[in-house]
């Protein structure tokens, strides 16, 4: 799977387990992503993947890196659903 295809999948993954917001953004925390198994499955690299899908401003969260237990609570927000 490329990095087009997983920044897909990525999308409907926030999708399925995040809130929608007013705005039609979903909102997802990064802890709820990492520790479902649907995710884990799919995603070799999930920060890889949060990463490629950041810089091409299809989500947005704080931070540079985000870390298993340091960071489930920060919020992940895709941005172009």
């Amino acid at each position: 799977m490329n990095v087009e295809e997983e920044i897909l999948r990525l999308k409907d993954e926030i999708k399925r387990l995040g809130l929608p917001l007013p705005d039609g953004s979903y909102s997802v925390k990064f802890g709820t992503l990492f520790n479902d198994d649907k995710c884990t499955n799919i995603f070799e690299a999930l920060f890889g993947t949060l990463k490629a899908a950041k810089k091409r401003k299809i989500i947005m969260f704080d931070g540079e890196l985000l870390l298993q237990g340091v960071h489930d609570d920060v919020d992940i927000f895709l941005l172009k659903p």
